[in-house]
C-alpha cells in the first residue's frame, strides 16, 4: 500500500509546478506585452478578471497538491484508508479548480481580447465564435496593445493545456484514493482472518 501513497505524493509534486505556471500565466494576462497601462485603464478582456488561472488552476490547485504530498506512511491500514478518503476529497477540489480554469480560458479564447481598432476599444472577435483563431491575418486589426491577440491566445492556450494536465492528475488520484479507501479495509479483514 506504500506504493499508492508514493503515487499520490508524486502526483502532488507534479501539481505544484503546474499550479505555479497557471498563476504566472494568469498574471501575465493582466499585463499585455508587459505594459501596466492597460490594467489601469481597465482595457483587459472581461474573462481575465475571473482569474481562471490564478484562482482555479493556481491557488485552488495547491490544496490537492499539499494533501497529496503530505500523505503520511502509516502501518495501520484503517488510518491509511482515511488518508486516502481525504485525498479523494482533495482530488475533487482539484477537479473543480482545473475545470474552472479550463472553462474560463475557453470562454476567454472564444471572446478574444479587448483592443483598440478602427471602431475604438472593442472586442472585435467576440461575435465570431472563435473562428478568428484560425485566421491570424485578421489579428492585425487590433492596434493596441501591440500583438495582444498573440499574447492572449498563447497564454489562454497554455492555461487550457495546464488545466487538462491538472484534471488528469486529479482523476488519477481520485481513482487511486477510491480504490485504496474501499479495498484496503477488505484486505485488512482478510489478513486478520488468516492470522487468526
Amino acid at each position: 500500500m506504500c506504493c499508492s501513497v508514493g503515487f499520490a505524493r508524486s502526483l502532488g509534486l507534479a501539481l505544484l509546478p503546474l499550479a505555479l505556471c497557471c498563476i504566472i500565466a494568469n498574471l501575465l494576462l493582466l499585463f499585455p506585452m508587459g505594459e501596466i497601462a492597460y490594467i489601469k485603464q481597465d482595457r483587459l478582456a472581461s474573462f481575465i478578471w475571473y482569474f481562471g488561472g490564478l484562482g482555479g488552476g493556481g491557488l485552488l490547485m495547491l490544496v490537492p497538491a499539499v494533501v497529496f504530498i503530505t500523505l503520511g506512511k502509516c502501518s495501520c491500514c484503517w488510518n491509511e484508508s482515511l488518508m486516502m478518503c481525504g485525498s479523494v476529497l482533495a482530488a475533487v477540489v482539484g477537479l473543480v479548480g482545473s475545470g474552472y480554469c479550463f472553462v474560463i480560458s475557453g470562454f476567454a479564447l472564444v471572446q478574444g481580447p479587448q483592443c483598440f481598432t478602427n471602431m475604438g476599444w472593442t472586442y472585435p472577435f467576440a461575435d465570431q465564435g472563435g473562428r478568428y483563431l484560425l485566421q491570424p491575418d485578421t489579428w492585425s486589426q487590433c492596434r493596441q496593445p501591440l500583438h495582444v491577440v498573440e499574447w492572449n491566445v498563447t497564454l489562454q492556450c497554455v492555461l487550457l493545456g495546464l488545466a487538462v494536465l491538472e484534471f488528469i492528475i486529479c482523476i488519477l488520484q481520485l481513482g487511486n484514493g477510491l480504490v485504496n479507501a474501499v479495498c484496503r479495509p477488505c484486505c485488512y479483514k482478510q489478513e486478520y482472518s488468516l492470522n487468526v
